[in-house]
């Protein structure tokens, strides 16, 4: 992959040299979690992880656990050298390789916030997600890459909103009075508006890099936690744990 991910594989590296975790024979493993162990019963049917589009992956690493969302998933076990140097040549390897990510630096105290939130967690984080950016950039034209719904749903009556999502099943619906755009509509949403919203699954899908040096970008999610950490890339996500 690109100039991201090497920069990233170096940054990890140098934590785990540093802390003699390369060395140990830890067991890492990655695996796909029910709709239920991932995100309980939430108040509404319409999550990606609901509809069966994608899962959730998990890495549990020592002490600690961390996920990342994938539309290819199975399962994944070695020591932590064998999957820092794993090419990453497809989404399930970019899965494995940031879900441990996340899961290493919740271990080293480096990152919170690297499990899904549950039940009414995602309505409750919306609430709180119109108050934070109203705070901090007045009242933008957001252009929002990937369909969440709860944060569609309360982004929508506030601010100018465009949504741009991957899955076919969406692309030319409207959802709380917002077209769902597809992806060949990326570079004119960027340019109409002044900040991007965009999920931490862009990382594991290999599109990442087309959302950075931009605009002013927001990442969403417990997906980017680690990356976002060690390259200094604003993340909002409130209620995970």
């Amino acid at each position: 992959m690109g100039d991201i991910y090497g920069e990233i594989r170096q940054k990890i590296f140098k934590i785990c040299r540093r802390q003699d975790l390369l060395s140990q024979p830890v067991r890492v493993r990655a695996r796909a979690l029910t709709t239920e162990e991932a995100i309980g019963n939430p108040e509404a049917d319409d999550f990606p992880l609901q509809k069966g589009k994608e899962r959730l992956m998990q890495a549990e690493f020592i002490d600690s656990a961390g996920q990342a969302f994938t539309d290819q998933f199975g399962d994944f076990e070695g020591i932590l050298e064998d999957v820092l140097q794993m090419p990453l040549e497809n989404n399930f390897r970019r899965a494995v390789f940031v879900s441990t990510l996340n899961a290493v630096l919740r271990h080293t105290n480096q990152v919170t916030g690297t499990i899904h939130c549950r039940d009414s967690g995602p309505g409750q984080c919306a609430v709180e997600l119109v108050d934070y950016l109203k705070s901090g950039n007045g009242k933008p034209k957001i252009a929002q890459i990937g369909f969440q719904p709860r944060m569609v749903e309360y982004l929508a009556p506030e601010f100018q909103l465009r949504v741009l999502d991957l899955d076919p099943d969406n692309i030319g619906t409207m959802k709380f009075n917002v077209s769902i755009e597809g992806p060949e509509k990326t570079e004119d949403a960027m340019a109409w508006a002044d900040l991007l919203f965009v999920t931490g699954t862009t990382i594991v899908n290999g599109t990442i890099e087309n959302f950075l040096g931009r605009k002013p970008v927001i990442f969403y999610g417990t997906t980017i936690a680690g990356a976002a950490h060690l390259m200094n890339w604003n993340r909002f996500c409130a209620r995970s744990t």
